[in-house]
């Protein structure tokens, strides 16, 4: 092939494809004309690929024919509403439908945690697990507050976020084996009861919740929501009901990676609140008000906004730009 002469014969139909496809509107008859010279402009790649493949030629008109390419089939934009209506429907009706699993997490969690703080700290031998009383007193007079302080802020915040985001998605992703949120809620039942037993020894519980609160009430609620997913989902896997056991993990997976995504926002949020609020020079009564309210807050989306998600027939199943294929089947 002599490209020199191919290239001058075409060029004219080249460069009129690339200055249609640079309009922002096309006429009926411009989109018809766009059509037939896309059409012939693939065959001319083509040709040149199989008889005279020069790298810059068939380049151009490869990104020519991308361009075109928009205008016959359309360009996918993510649209703010999508977005809107995921964050204020999708999202609160997918953590609606876990909630009494996130709640009888919690209230698990927290009950099993106040014993096993009684018991250590009722039973010496039980202390003496944890390490010798000089340990232990430099633990609760010295340790224990200083993790808060002895960082900078933004360093601290995006440690605790990325370690509790990792967790609370590491719960959702494994949670189909029941093993992982249980091995999770087990070590977090043992560190809260040994910390409170030890600052409870030395007479500094009130510090210990005045450290915990704060970012405590919405860290924890995050992470025991998603354990609380997780092992719902581990339970639709044992129980799926009417539905085939792989169209119930299918779906459930779904709503439980929604749920996954709006926690590592929630752990966001307390985590700022740790770095900048628990170790701030705030008064005391100001840090636990700020940690109640992101607590409230936090649990008022799972429950009023997320109800009236569910009354507005929102089943928190990802759609819209957030949807998954699926493919049809028969039977």
């Amino acid at each position: 092939m002599d490209l020199d002469a191919f290239s001058s014969a075409r060029r004219e139909r080249w460069d009129r494809l690339e200055e249609l496809s640079r309009r922002r509107s096309l006429t009926g008859q411009e989109a018809d004309e766009l059509t037939r010279l896309y059409q012939a402009t693939s065959g001319d790649l083509s040709a040149l690929r199989s008889a005279a493949p020069e790298p810059g030629l068939v380049t151009r008109l490869s990104i020519t024919l991308a361009n075109a390419r928009v205008w016959l089939t359309g360009a996918h934009e993510m649209s703010t509403r999508g977005a809107r209506h995921y964050l204020t429907l999708g999202l609160a009706a997918a953590l609606h439908r876990v909630r009494w699993w996130g709640v009888g997490v919690t209230i698990a969690v927290l009950a099993l945690a106040t014993l096993s703080g009684w018991w250590t700290v009722t039973h010496p031998e039980a202390l003496a697990l944890i390490g010798s009383a000089e340990t232990r007193d430099a633990i609760a007079q010295l340790e224990f507050e200083s993790y808060y302080y002895e960082y900078d802020s933004a360093s601290f915040s995006a440690s605790v976020w990325t370690n509790n985001g990792l967790l609370a998605l590491q719960c959702i992703a494994l949670g189909v084996t029941g093993i992982f949120p249980v091995i999770l809620l087990y070590n977090t039942v043992i560190q809260l009861g040994v910390a409170g037993a030890v600052m409870a020894e030395a007479g500094l519980l009130d510090i210990f919740f005045q450290l915990i609160i704060p970012h405590g009430l919405l860290e924890l609620s995050a992470v025991f929501v998603a354990a609380g997913a997780g092992l719902r989902l581990f339970w639709t896997m044992l129980s799926p009901g009417p539905r085939t056991r792989l169209e119930a993990l299918a779906e459930e997976g779904r709503v439980t990676i929604s749920v996954g995504i709006g926690l590592v926002g929630a752990l966001f949020l307390s985590g700022l609140i740790e770095g900048f609020v628990t170790g701030s020079d705030l008064l005391w009564p100001v840090k636990i008000v700020i940690g109640a309210l992101a607590f409230a807050a936090f649990w008022m989306y799972i429950f009023i906004v997320g109800r009236h998600a569910v009354n507005a027939q929102v089943s928190g199943d990802l759609d819209g730009d957030f949807a998954t294929d699926a493919a049809a089947v028969r039977g």
